[in-house]
């Protein structure tokens, strides 16, 4: 390898990262039985469910977690004598090594306080500031939460009939995505193992086998999970070099599901209570970062009108390898709010700097927004692939860099001022009444 090409060597490194990677499964890992659930309930939600630190001892990891800590270990020091302390694509790929080096300890400390720990190392907290903002995730969410439980978001959550079984799901999603991908290039199944109603990983977009569908959770679905998470991955597995662009360790998770939000919102393909859901999710975490409970968290939002379905799928998310007695949790459910805001505050200073560009970098692969500069750098030096799997407003920017330019205009203008105008017309409209919906519960 020492005389082998840059390329040679970088490819190498990468294919070894892919290899030792593949068994690591986080959300398997941490995942409760449906029972639990059952159980929940069938005791009129007065009882903890039964997942605490001996219920993970009992689940054993399906790998040997030691032996692929050496691995991964070995790999950092020949990341480093191969490429070299200050190579940039390398300093990527030391970071995703260190990454899944933490995820192992982790899943090692499932259902002990340690579980926070690690958490916050890979995924953040829910007071975290934003990036270049002095606000915090949990100030954004409270916001954000209030804005989509405003009685105006009431009236539009109007009824989607959820008529579409499993099976019916698998099958229109197929004929959904089959213009964007290449025939065989992903595929979509049935699967009884997720928490949330649909899931992807890798090149499969998973359907709960037990979940119903209306038309719009379909159209969240192609352009969620199909467009962005599958996509990415596919071309992550067409680069030439960066091989490792195809996996994605926690250090991505923000910036992808940040990527996914937007463009359910670029295709209007969202809705209300599914933007509130994902704010609650902040609110969720911060309850237990502070030490609430499962059930606290769960009657926090029972109260709050959400369904004892909902309310319990939240804590589940929150709870799951943690302490459901309070005491540690799972704090990955802040990667939507926070990615979807660094995000849009990306693509507007990508906007205002002139160097929309570098844009299309974010399908690339599994990325993080400081990998973009990198990845643009060596995408002009025909390193890195430009991607093939592109949405629509990223293949043709005009009309991203007009969104983007007006939203960084309009941010100027004092929202507050423009609202107190407006209300004198607005006070005296007659009030719709609510047709409110339980909705699917889309990862």
């Amino acid at each position: 390898m020492a005389h082998s090409s840059y390329r040679e060597r970088l490819l190498a490194l990468s294919d070894r990262l892919i290899q030792i990677q593949k068994p690591i499964q986080i959300l398997d890992s941490i995942k409760w039985p449906r029972n639990f659930r059952e159980q929940f309930f069938a005791g009129d939600s007065q009882f903890l469910p039964p997942a605490d630190r001996e219920f993970y001892q009992h689940q054993a990891l399906s790998f040997d977690a030691v032996s692929v800590y050496a691995a991964l270990k070995d790999l950092s020091r020949d990341i480093t004598k191969n490429l070299g302390y200050n190579d940039s694509l390398g300093s990527i790929l030391q970071d995703t090594v260190s990454q899944y080096m933490r995820v192992i300890d982790l899943l090692h400390s499932r259902g002990t306080p340690d579980f926070l720990i690690h958490s916050h190392a890979l995924y953040g907290s829910a007071r975290d500031h934003l990036l270049g903002d002095n606000k915090t995730l949990l100030e954004l969410g409270e916001r954000l939460c209030a804005i989509f439980s405003l009685p105006g978001a009431k009236h539009l959550n109007r009824a989607h009939p959820k008529e579409i079984n499993a099976e019916t799901a698998v099958v229109s999603l197929r004929q959904r995505l089959s213009s964007h991908f290449d025939d065989g290039a992903l595929s979509v199944v049935l699967s009884d193992g997720i928490v949330s109603d649909a899931s992807a990983g890798g090149d499969k977009i998973k359907i709960n086998n037990n979940a119903w569908f209306s038309e719009l959770d379909l159209k969240v679905l192609e352009v969620h999970e199909g467009w962005v998470h599958v996509g990415t991955t596919l071309n992550g597995r067409l680069q030439p070099w960066a091989t490792w662009l195809s996996v994605g360790s926690p250090r991505i998770t923000a910036t992808q599901e940040g990527l996914a939000v937007l463009i359910e919102t670029l295709t209007f393909s969202s809705f209300p209570d599914r933007a509130r859901r994902i704010s609650d999710r902040v609110i969720a975490i911060d309850l237990a970062e502070q030490g609430a409970d499962f059930i606290e968290v769960y009657r926090y939002f029972l109260e709050r009108d959400v369904s004892p379905h909902d309310s319990y799928t939240i804590a589940q998310r929150v709870f799951r390898g943690g302490m459901v007695e309070g005491g540690a949790c799972f704090t990955k459910d802040l990667s939507y709010v926070r990615g979807f805001i660094e995000l849009v505050n990306f693509i507007r200073s990508a906007t205002l700097e002139g160097v929309p560009e570098l844009l299309p970098m974010l399908f690339a692969g599994k990325v993080t927004l400081d990998d973009i500069p990198i990845l643009y750098e060596h995408y002009l030096d025909g390193l890195i692939a430009e991607p093939k799997y592109l949405p629509p407003m990223f293949r043709d920017l005009n009309g991203l860099y007009v969104w983007f330019g007006f939203a960084s205009g309009i941010a100027q203008i004092n929202i507050e001022n423009v609202q107190a105008h407006f209300n004198q017309l607005f006070q005296n409209l007659p009030r719709t009444p609510n047709q409110a919906s339980e909705d699917t519960e889309i990862d």
